[in-house]
């Protein structure tokens, strides 16, 4: 029996958004993955590190899944439900997890650390990134690449200027990596596929990913919910292009 939107956006509204865990979605949404596989392969950097920081690391699910980790690991994160989250999750192997400040330097000594991850991180603090590092330590992140998901982000809120269109792309991330004394030896950008199946799915997702629609709200935007959701009864889905991209670049020996 087809559910109504109050009880779709009532469902979702109730659903704990801390964590960086979309399992909720299973079923009401899918997004193509990557081809490079970022946990994979973060896991192949882990296996051969002896020191390494996850920057922003949610709820800590990424960096548990990892199979090995080194014998040192450090995890920060500034969001204090994701704090909670993560070190229930990450102590057990052995992470210490740090609450952080966004804006304020990483609280670890220069040259700690021979491998720093993110996977999408809010920001990306470059010259912070390369502090830490040990001279030949390498930098490993997957971001969130331009206008991603902005068929989502126009339903809700209108066409976007075009500096919203050029905000994060890759070539940026590219330079500002040389400007802070990094070597990019790796760069890809993928545009993917995302669809949405229930109007629950889409609030969600926006109260979980909130710089999408900043300040969203079901009441602020219940016209526009009611619309989605009649577009994907009609439609079967409402589907959206996610983009994502891969750096790793490397701090110089000498």
């Amino acid at each position: 029996m087809e559910r109504s939107f109050d009880e779709l956006v009532a469902e979702a509204e109730a659903e704990p958004t801390e964590g960086w865990d979309f399992s909720w979605l299973d079923g009401r949404a899918t997004e193509q993955r990557p081809s490079w596989g970022y946990q994979r392969t973060m896991g192949e950097r882990m296996a051969c590190a002896s020191a390494a920081l996850d920057i922003e690391t949610g709820g800590g699910e990424v960096l548990a899944g990892v199979p090995e980790l080194p014998r040192t690991a450090v995890a920060t994160e500034p969001w204090p439900p994701n704090v909670a989250a993560a070190t229930r999750l990450l102590h057990p192997r052995g992470v210490a997890v740090v609450a952080t400040e966004d804006g304020r330097p990483l609280p670890f000594a220069d040259g700690a650390f021979d491998l720093v991850v993110s996977r999408h991180p809010v920001a990306t603090w470059w010259e912070e990134i390369a502090r830490v590092l040990a001279p030949g330590g390498t930098y490993l992140s997957q971001q969130v690449g331009p206008e991603s998901v902005f068929e989502v982000v126009e339903f809700f809120l209108g066409p976007r200027p075009e500096e919203d269109r050029r905000s994060r792309h890759p070539d940026d991330a590219r330079e500002a990596a040389r400007a802070a004394g990094l070597d990019v030896v790796d760069l890809r950008l993928e545009r993917l596929r995302t669809e949405f199946f229930d109007v629950g799915a889409v609030v969600y997702f926006l109260r979980k990913v909130i710089w999408m629609v900043p300040g969203f709200t079901v009441d602020a935007y219940r016209e526009r919910l009611l619309d989605m959701h009649e577009h994907i009864r009609r439609e079967g889905a409402f589907t959206a292009t996610t983009t994502r991209f891969l750096v790793e670049a490397r701090k110089p020996r000498g």
